[in-house]
């Protein structure tokens, strides 16, 4: 028998409760691969302690970065920003074992053939905007105004692009002549730190947030590229979205004072079934 694919995000390990949590993750099996999308941590050795454990217990960590990981905090030794910083990331995996967006798309032997488990590194554009809003000047003021600012904005640096959106496209167009370049029979499993599509963002308790959960370029990408699973996080709400066939699955852990209204105990993870292919209620 395969191994498992088992996911979960949002580590945020810099709590005390959450690190608690992620030392007694552990595989199921010795085969089991485990995908982390993104914010793992703010810091580089906070980065590095989390993804060193992890990649000694499972047989294969695939990670693919949040927003945290590329924000520069003013406690963080490594001063690196944008591009720089992210490329710090990559080779620190690669040090690690841990496959990057920059790596080849590992093969999961899952019981219906092998599929390609695709990290993705894809930013946001602000497109993502509340309703009669058409411009991001105009979305960012209303954000502004109700206080729902991302962080990003203080800590997240693109240069040397000119904005976070200039990154955005960058990385939209570079990933997808990539995933293009798959065998047309091949399916994936897509893991991104953001949705790929609006509707989880619909969940949000401050609507404004969605500014920073994504972009509208990737609605399509499950069906485009074949996915027989999405795997996201960010929003810290875990749970399974269908769209058109095919599972999106949230598996954030959050934070702390998230945890009280949840109906499962915090830290578990998520075991992804691609195998499903499209079957409604399979999972």
């Amino acid at each position: 028998m395969p191994g498992k694919l088992l996911a979960i995000s949002d580590l945020h390990v810099r709590h005390a409760d959450n690190r608690r949590i992620v030392e007694t993750l552990r595989p199921e099996s010795d085969d089991d691969w485990l995908l982390i999308p993104g914010d793992v941590g703010e810091t580089v050795e906070d980065v590095t302690w989390a993804l060193d454990m992890l990649s000694r217990r499972f047989a294969k960590v695939v990670w693919a970065p949040g927003n945290h990981e590329l924000w520069t905090v003013p406690d963080d030794p490594v001063q690196l920003r944008g591009p720089e910083r992210y490329q710090h990331l990559v080779e620190l995996c690669r040090g690690l074992g841990v496959v990057t967006p920059e790596d080849p798309y590992p093969l999961w032997e899952g019981p219906d053939g092998p599929v390609a488990v695709a990290p993705l590194f894809l930013l946001y554009d602000y497109s993502l905007r509340p309703a009669g809003q058409t411009s991001k000047a105009g979305a960012l003021a209303v954000a502004y105004e109700a206080g729902v600012v991302c962080t990003d904005e203080f800590y997240l640096h693109p240069d040397p692009y000119p904005s976070r959106e200039a990154w955005c496209r960058a990385r939209l167009a570079a990933t997808e002549a990539r995933l293009g370049e798959l065998p047309a029979d091949l399916p994936t499993v897509l893991l991104n730190h953001f949705p790929l599509i609006r509707e989880p963002t619909r969940g949000l308790r401050y609507p404004e947030f969605a500014l920073w959960c994504g972009t509208t370029a990737t609605a399509d990408w499950h069906r485009r590229f074949r996915s027989v699973a999405v795997v996201y996080g960010h929003l810290h709400i875990p749970r399974l979205i269908w769209a058109d066939e095919v599972p999106h699955y949230e598996v954030s852990l959050g934070y702390p004072r998230e945890w009280h209204g949840r109906a499962a105990v915090p830290g578990g993870l998520t075991e992804i079934r691609p195998s499903a292919l499209h079957i409604r209620g399979a999972v």
